[in-house]
């Protein structure tokens, strides 16, 4: 063995430690830099959503509203009173929830639910209400939707929306605050924007982690039939 051979080992050990702490620099600096992106992401989100409001003033074919709040409903049926819309979708509606009982918690006519607003019952989340308005859309041939939901929702609802149907325009029309009142508030309210944040990356990146709607579930439900040997 020459001495050159009997060096090289003993080189390949020095080395090793400089390898190791560059592969952990470029851990920490491929870690950092994936946080300060997450963190301007979500402030380019909170500056969306809690900026100055954007309620369009323009008309549409359609109106549809996604359920989880009473002021949504009954901005939506303000809407509806006002012609804004020639139909009214409320969609992720409970099973056992009728029009007469949406009625009372609106302020409008029981005449206008009637005569206009339908009832949809088979979403579970907001790309279930995406699937489930996108299927009355194109069966009444409407072109354009106002979307009514609060406006922490608006960047996901969206995102599930311009994917189900890309030939209808979506215009915009977000209600109701976010930050609720004390630190105890403000703490709560920023804990679910960073939760809707992720929800809508997650959203944006066609994650699916459950169904959206009850055919989807029931599907999911079936036993599958064995497949037959013969």
């Amino acid at each position: 063995m020459t001495k050159s051979e009997s060096a090289s080992p003993h080189r390949d050990a020095a080395a090793r430690p400089g390898r190791v702490r560059w592969l952990l620099t470029r851990v920490a600096g491929l870690l950092a830099a994936a946080v300060v992106l997450f963190l301007v992401g979500f402030a380019a989100f909170l500056f969306c959503i809690l900026g100055p409001d954007d309620r369009t003033g323009r008309t549409a074919d359609g109106i549809v509203v996604l359920t989880g709040g009473a002021d949504r409903v009954a901005e939506a049926a303000n809407l509806l009173a006002d012609q804004r819309g020639r139909r009214l979708l409320i969609t992720g509606v409970h099973p056992e929830t009728t029009l007469v009982e949406i009625g009372r918690t609106v302020p409008v006519a029981q005449t206008v639910l009637d005569c206009c607003a339908e009832l949809g019952r088979s979403a579970l989340n907001t790309r279930g209400n995406a699937i489930e308005a996108a299927q009355w859309a194109h069966r009444l041939g409407f072109r354009s939707l106002i979307v009514v939901t609060s406006g922490w929702h608006m960047p996901r609802a969206l995102v599930e929306m311009e994917r189900a149907m890309p030939d209808v325009e979506l215009l915009p029309y977000p209600v109701a605050g976010v930050v609720r009142p004390g630190p105890w508030g403000v703490l709560a309210s920023g804990r679910m924007l960073l939760l809707e944040y992720v929800k809508y990356l997650a959203a944006y990146a066609g994650i699916r982690p459950s169904p959206a709607t009850t055919d989807e579930l029931t599907a999911l439900s079936r036993p599958h039939s064995p497949k037959s040997t013969t």
